[in-house]
């Protein structure tokens, strides 16, 4: 018989987002249509301009430089200067998407053992890469009333531990859609800087905020140019989900220097998806305004639609292009199994994912999904139509 698995391994969750997968599937081999608001995988069309970067593809798909090809870094250098941050291509790296940017991060300031705030409901795969880091997630409670905005000052300083190294942070956020404003994040750069703790601040959604809203990068805080990690991605900013290419961006020497030495542990990041960014720079200057237009539109139709539901609740969000929704049942995860296997309304159903997995607390979430509004406005107005007629079903199945 073979030996236990490492406890590392046998801790690591399953995600909330793809564990109902095969329930899905499942109901699809059966006839069934299901409305996808589960994940955010965009249907906007990946710019032409970046496809047509693979037909310059080399004979040999050679090894790249492991902290990114100097076009890719060039690449990012001028789209951030376009936001007034400027960067040396020594303050950049690029990563197999934001996952491993973030898992680079964990590693490089925070010890096995060590504590990393982060504000629940968060992104549930931070779960899986503090599980990889060895680091514990100590969360600090966001309440949907308050349109999850982030704890006052005085809460992060009663969940500092003696083992706090770091403070994890998403904005725009994921899952709750929320815009963190100038205010709340000069309170957290405060607190990093006040305790000598690094901000590792995922700002994949960076040009997701709506209704005028701006979205602030923590490389424009002031006075913890030293302590700032940031998290970035091109899949969600181009519709490119699985290019798998994203960035680290710190102006701290020490945790470059570290970072580099992973990606030459891992050789590259893929050299296809660097080619094909380059194709981003040919993008009609209005590309962004418009797929925000896009995803504003989306996110009102499905807003107006939740609203009539009875029982529901949510504050509008203000950017990326998901959203908590507090649901009337007791067991979220045992409503989304529902809806796949026992449920359906004119051949269609809908895929959500329980919000237990984003919270760290446990008991937490129990009432409620996350949503993705990734789709177009008539699959979304069908959306709420099979979620209204499911909760009736599920109330009268007597299993609310």
């Amino acid at each position: 018989m073979a030996p236990p698995i490492a406890a590392r391994a046998q801790q690591m969750p399953a995600s909330p987002i793809r564990k109902l997968m095969p329930l899905a599937d499942e109901a699809k081999r059966r006839g069934m249509r299901v409305i996808h608001l589960n994940i955010g995988q965009p249907d906007l069309p990946t710019p032409a301009a970046m496809r047509r970067c693979l037909d310059d593809a080399p004979e040999i798909l050679a090894y790249t430089p492991s902290g990114g090809t100097p076009e890719y870094l060039g690449t990012l250098q001028r789209y951030y200067a376009g936001l007034g941050i400027p960067l040396d291509d020594r303050e950049i790296i690029a990563t197999t998407g934001g996952s491993e940017a973030l898992l680079f991060a964990l590693i490089a300031v925070g010890d096995v053992g060590a504590d990393a705030l982060v504000v629940e409901p968060f992104y549930t795969n931070y779960s899986a890469f503090a599980t990889m880091a060895g680091v514990r997630l100590v969360p600090l409670t966001s309440r949907g009333e308050d349109g999850f905005h982030l704890p006052a000052r005085a809460a992060w300083d009663a969940a500092r531990t003696p083992a706090t190294r770091m403070v994890i942070l998403c904005n725009p956020n994921n899952p709750t859609g929320t815009v963190y404003t100038r205010e709340e994040l000069d309170m957290v750069a405060g607190f990093c800087r006040d305790h000598q703790l690094f901000l590792i601040s995922d700002e994949v959604y960076r040009e997701l905020a709506y209704d005028g809203r701006t979205a602030v990068s923590a490389l424009s805080l002031t006075g913890i140019d030293d302590l700032t990690v940031v998290v970035d991605s091109l899949s969600k900013r181009y519709s490119a989900c699985g290019i798998r290419l994203g960035s680290l961006i710190t102006r701290n020497g020490e945790v470059h220097e570290a970072c580099l030495r992973m990606a030459q542990g891992r050789l590259s990041a893929p050299g296809l998806a660097q080619l094909a960014a380059l194709g981003a720079e040919a993008l009609d200057p209005g590309y962004f305004a418009a797929n925000t237009a896009t995803y504003q539109r989306r996110r009102d139709v499905l807003f107006a639609g939740l609203q009539t539901i009875p029982g529901v609740f949510l504050r509008k969000p203000e950017g990326a292009f998901y959203f908590v929704l507090r649901l009337p049942v007791s067991d979220s995860e045992d409503f989304c199994r529902f809806l796949l296997e026992d449920f359906a309304l004119e051949g269609q159903t809908v895929m959500l994912a329980p919000a237990p997995g984003f919270y760290a607390t446990p008991g937490l979430g129990k009432d409620e999904v996350r949503i993705a509004y990734v789709l177009n406005e008539d699959d979304l107005a069908e959306a709420v139509k099979v979620l209204r007629a499911g909760l009736t079903a599920y109330r009268e199945a007597g299993r609310a």
